[in-house]
């Protein structure tokens, strides 16, 4: 089988590094890609976000089945455009997307299903959004109802750090994304991601993973992308993911359907776990998480075209197994340019990644933001490579992931030395 990976971070990176294992891959094409992925597939430079572009090579090279991973083009309607010309995707529409692309939409999906999460408002208008304000306690969430990369949270802990942050994302702080915002109640607990695949009907559980969204160690410092991830995550225990299926997606699934706007692809769910053990929904995206997807692609040791390919084609989901067998936490380190995220260096050259991979079967280095520049790998953004790493432990698994980290030359660059900290602390 011929498959097309659209986009060119470390989540398409890892996806292609699994798919590329399947006895049924015979071709991997990627658009844009990286230069990690050019060891295992064809890369071709047409950006995620060129809608026309991707068509036109998606027609050109019909492939079985076409992967979008990130955001940006499901929001602008790559997957629809697929469709009308027949060739099967794993990604949701345009309007399904709006799970992601509209934080407003989300909440009022939630709302509407009965799925749990946190009191909200919508707001275009800051002094309405002020005055919403009035009804909670420090701290305050403030999110940008659009797509913003992942930075359009923002939770002030002070009244008057969430006054001028109504103002500034109002006045378009994030572009159009802060049009309208969302104020939310802060939860408290401790969050997680939750991966599920629909194909519009029927939703079967992936895996858990958790995240580290700050930029610094302890938690600290503005949200980022993502600077680390490891699975399992021990808060997403079966229990817990039986009752996150049952309370959140099913219902979900079931109200877009509903709705007329059925769940294609994979439903991430970014959950609060309350000190009292109830799970809350803090958002919902519409594809993997980056870095989760690369920890849950390591430890994947079954087939998951199979699931790909019944989500696509909207059927037969029922019929397929959960992947086979997750084995070995895994652990992911992101490598950032220095400055990231408001301004990161980029075009520095990064040594070592061959020998980060040669210490053992264990690691692997995703590719995020680099590019060539003649024979040297260099930065070209904000998370630039993915360290990461299996073991028989959670410990294990971060002792090596570190290992691999030490072993790159790349001064310009830095991590957080913290990755699982949670899951250490419960080993």
């Amino acid at each position: 089988m011929k498959i097309l990976i659209v986009g060119g971070g470390g989540r398409e990176h890892a996806l292609a590094w699994r798919l590329k294992q399947s006895p049924r891959v015979t071709s991997l094409v990627c658009a844009p890609g990286n230069p990690g992925m050019t060891r295992i597939a064809r890369c071709i430079p047409i950006k995620a976000e060129d809608i026309e572009g991707q068509v036109r090579l998606a027609k050109d090279e019909r492939p079985h089945l076409v992967i979008i991973g990130p955001e940006a083009p499901l929001a602008m309607g790559l997957a629809d455009e697929l469709r009308k010309a027949d060739i099967p995707v794993f990604g949701p529409s345009a309007k399904a997307a709006q799970l992601e692309s509209s934080k407003g939409f989300s909440k009022d999906m939630m709302k509407a299903c009965g799925v749990p999460t946190a009191e909200y408002g919508r707001f275009t208008e800051a002094a309405a959004a002020k005055a919403f304000l009035d009804r909670f306690e420090a701290p305050y969430v403030l999110k940008a109802d659009g797509l913003a990369s992942g930075k359009g949270v923002v939770i002030a802990q002070t009244r008057e750090e969430a006054d001028q942050a109504v103002d500034d994302m109002l006045a378009g702080q994030f572009g159009d994304a802060s049009r309208e915002l969302v104020i939310e109640e802060f939860m408290k607990g401790e969050e997680a991601s939750f991966f599920a695949f629909s194909d519009g009907e029927t939703a079967i559980a992936l895996a858990g993973a958790q995240d580290h969204k700050a930029v610094g160690e302890g938690d600290t410092g503005p949200n980022t992308g993502g600077m680390g991830a490891y699975s399992p995550a021990p808060i997403l225990d079966q229990a817990m993911q039986e009752r996150v299926m049952a309370e959140v997606v099913d219902p979900i699934i079931k109200g877009m359907a509903e709705r007329g706007m059925p769940y294609l692809g994979v439903l991430y769910v970014g959950l609060m776990i309350s000190p009292e053990g109830n799970p809350r929904v803090v958002e919902f995206n519409c594809r993997f998480g980056d870095p989760e997807c690369q920890v849950i692609m390591a430890r994947l040791k079954g087939e998951i075209l199979p699931l790909m390919l019944a989500c696509a084609t909207g059927t037969g989901l029922k019929d397929c197994k959960r992947p086979a067998r997750f084995e070995d936490p895994a652990v992911c380190v992101v490598l950032a340019a220095e400055g990231y995220p408001a301004k990161p260096r980029t075009g520095t050259v990064i040594r070592g990644v061959d020998k980060a991979e040669a210490l053992g079967d264990d690691i692997t280095v995703f590719h995020a933001g680099t590019t060539m520049r003649g024979d040297d790998l260099v930065s070209a953004g904000g998370r630039v490579l993915g360290v990461t790493a299996r073991g028989d432990t959670i410990t294990d698994a971060v002792k090596r992931a570190y290992e691999a980290v030490d072993a790159i030359d790349w001064p310009e660059g830095f991590c957080r030395r913290d990755i699982a900290w949670r899951a250490l602390g419960k080993a």
